[in-house]
């Protein structure tokens, strides 16, 4: 029979990360925004004390740089020397944000605190309050930022302990979406002997395995519109049979979110401006007693459709809910519209134009199927720009599409052109 005991696992924290492109956002959600990474760590290591748990598991990218910012080390060092006192243990490594050799000031940490090295996996014993030992924890750090050998292909559990818990930093069965660093493959980590793997690199919550776990936690803090909803750490209770069970505790200080509204049905801007209105009072609600970033995506067919593609209209939509909503200034819950995404298609009168003969027809249809599959939709796209790519700005700008923005911008195009010729006609 093993020693019940409870941990905390989290990842990503990008301590002071400091989320680009906030040149034309109100001034309150930009100085929110720039203080959300550090008020969700502070909230992270008021539940780890809250929950009275036996340790800490960082599993990388505590910074968002390399050259970690003063400001995020001395708060780093405050919150760490507080768990310390309640006699908490912290397990730290770190990852490709944060690597070995990135400028570190010369601190004090407790002797609590425990940051694994990078040139082999280490282990520690952990007891609990009572001296009685829980596990062994086991990790290693990034020597650099890109790091390409298969990490985990180092760690060997350690007899001695009932419980053997793995921190890395890891793209595990080569996630597309992320740097493939230290890549390795769930079978090898389920394969290895350790009840848990506290993984990170991945900013979005997964439990890819059950006994053992495997367990990437997400990131604290959203930082843009691609980290929409609830983010926030694992409480792992470990029980005296060695069964674990998982609690998400969601930390975030600012939620950033994405509602869709449909523009069907729709025959007035009063509608549409109703319907506006009350996505952004639902996202109010749901974010509770936290701020919100927002996007709009209208969606769907109707007569409102082309009255939305001119950009200048487009952004007076935005700047009237704003004001409808209210300044930042003037409140702590603010929803803090960040675009309008336009997604919309023209009400079909009569018969569908995509099924005619014409040429009309023939570019719905094309723009259609370009939409269904990638491959057919990136060949248009380059037929269509094949003339201003001999600009490297495009090309660059070209490279960085991905399959959604790629789908989105043919369907727009396609549907302006089919207006423009339903005008002319």
């Amino acid at each position: 029979m093993a020693v019940p005991f409870t941990f905390l696992h989290a990842a990503d924290l990008h301590l002071d990360s400091p989320f680009r492109g906030l040149a034309r956002v109100h001034k309150a959600v930009r100085e929110r925004l720039k203080e959300s990474t550090f008020a969700s760590f502070e909230k992270l290591a008021l539940l780890a004390r809250r929950e009275k748990v036996d340790f800490v598991v960082l599993s990388g990218d505590l910074y968002d740089a390399a050259d970690r910012s003063l400001r995020a080390q001395f708060r780093m060092q405050k919150l760490l020397a507080e768990l310390a006192e309640d006699g908490i243990r912290t397990f730290i490594v770190h990852g490709n944000h944060d690597p070995e050799n990135g400028w570190q000031a010369k601190l004090d940490y407790p002797e609590e605190v425990v940051v694994f090295g990078s040139s082999r996996v280490e282990h520690r014993p952990v007891h609990n309050r009572n001296g009685e030992l829980i596990a062994h924890v086991y990790g290693i750090s990034y020597p650099e930022a890109a790091v390409r050998d298969n990490l985990a292909s180092g760690f060997e559990p350690i007899p001695g302990a009932p419980f053997h818990l793995a921190v890395l930093h890891a793209n595990v069965d080569g996630d597309a979406a992320h740097d493939n660093y230290a890549p390795c493959r769930l079978a090898e980590l389920s394969e290895k002997g350790f009840h848990y793997w506290a993984l990170g690199h991945v900013h979005h919550r997964r439990v890819l395995r059950e006994f053992p776990h495997v367990v990437y936690p997400g990131n604290i803090q959203g930082r843009s519109l691609k980290e929409t909803g609830p983010k926030g750490a694992y409480l792992v209770r470990v029980s005296e049979t060695g069964d674990v069970s998982l609690e998400f505790r969601d930390t975030a200080d600012v939620v950033w979110m994405e509602k869709q509204v449909s523009i069907e049905g729709i025959e007035s801007e009063q509608e549409l401006k109703s319907r506006l209105e009350l996505a952004m009072s639902e996202a109010a609600r749901e974010a509770g007693e936290r701020p919100a970033v927002l996007r709009l995506r209208l969606e769907g067919e109707g007569v409102m459709h082309d009255g939305l593609q001119s950009e200048t209209i487009v952004a007076e939509w935005l700047e009237s809910l704003r004001e409808w909503y209210g300044s930042p200034d003037e409140r702590d819950r603010w929803v803090w519209l960040d675009s309008l995404e336009i997604r919309t298609r023209p009400a079909i009168i009569g018969a569908d134009p995509a099924e005619g003969d014409g040429f009309l027809a023939e570019l719905l249809r094309q723009a259609e199927a370009a939409e269904r599959d990638s491959l057919q939709g990136q060949r248009l796209l380059d037929e269509a720009l094949a003339p201003a790519l001999r600009h490297s700005k495009l090309r660059e700008w070209k490279a960085s599409l991905d399959d959604e923005r790629r789908s989105l911008l043919i369907g727009q195009a396609a549907q302006l052109a089919a207006s423009l010729l339903r005008e002319k006609e």
